[in-house]
């Protein structure tokens, strides 16, 4: 495909500039800004990769790796503003995910030790586990607006704060799993996964790409779990204080 080829494309941002400026939705600014910083980054990224892959070298593969996590990490942080330690608590959780699911993948010979297979996967597995990280966050401080009082009670009465929050906590570790698990469900019927179709309009064997999807979604499935249940522990503790009496940390 030629970059003048590629051009026509617009057409696609077009459509909603139009409909936006139409409708007076206002978002002709975002979609703008997000079309600009789309094709940079992803030229930018593209070029990128082209140079480690030729070098293959270790360094560059845990830079570009560490780039990832540092930039998923503030993403995800936003959505956590008011907690103690949130930086570092999401850094653990994406580190985590990205060691498990590469330390099978590479440990067990599965995928080889090349840049072309390390650096795709790593971004699917911390892009997923940053999602997973927001809708935690988003679901968790809903449940504990939603259930304050129930809470307050708990802790009056004597309860822990695991005790008290525990219900809750698994609530929204539960929800923000859905997504993942629902999508799996519905995979190759409703849709053709973006890594598995870019193979095969690529030229790569149809079912071969369908080994590697499958390969991906049993990891994402782990990648969600992990990411829900590591940040979720590391998260509540800090909603109280030493006395055991909850703190509003988590309030918009």
């Amino acid at each position: 495909m030629t970059y003048s080829t590629l051009s026509l494309t617009l057409i696609f941002v077009f459509i909603p500039f139009i409909l936006s400026k139409t409708l007076k939705l206002g978002l002709e600014k975002d979609i703008t800004i997000a079309t600009v910083r789309s094709v940079i980054q992803l030229l930018v990224i593209g070029y990128v990769l082209h140079f480690i892959f030729q070098t293959e070298s270790l360094i560059y593969i845990l830079l570009m790796i560490t780039v990832m996590t540092v930039a998923a990490t503030l993403n995800a942080r936003k959505k956590g503003v008011g907690i103690p330690g949130i930086t570092w608590k999401i850094a653990v959780t994406l580190i985590t995910v990205e060691i498990v699911t590469q330390g099978v993948l590479l440990g067990l010979n599965i995928v080889p030790a090349t840049p072309q297979y390390i650096i795709p996967i790593s971004g699917m597995m911390i892009g997923n586990a940053m999602v997973l990280s927001i809708l935690f966050l988003n679901r968790f401080r809903a449940e504990l607006e939603a259930n304050e009082d129930e809470i307050e009670l708990i802790l009056s009465l004597g309860g822990t704060p695991k005790q008290a929050v525990h219900r809750h906590l698994i609530s929204a570790i539960k929800a923000s799993m859905i997504p993942t698990i629902e999508a799996q469900k519905t995979i190759g019927l409703v849709q053709l996964p973006g890594m598995m179709s870019g193979q095969i309009i690529g030229g790569a064997d149809p079912i071969q790409a369908v080994q590697f999807q499958i390969l991906i979604i049993f990891a994402l499935l782990t990648c969600a779990t992990l990411a829900s249940i590591i940040l979720g522990f590391l998260v509540y503790p800090t909603l109280f204080n030493e006395r055991m009496q909850r703190i509003d940390v988590l309030k918009n």
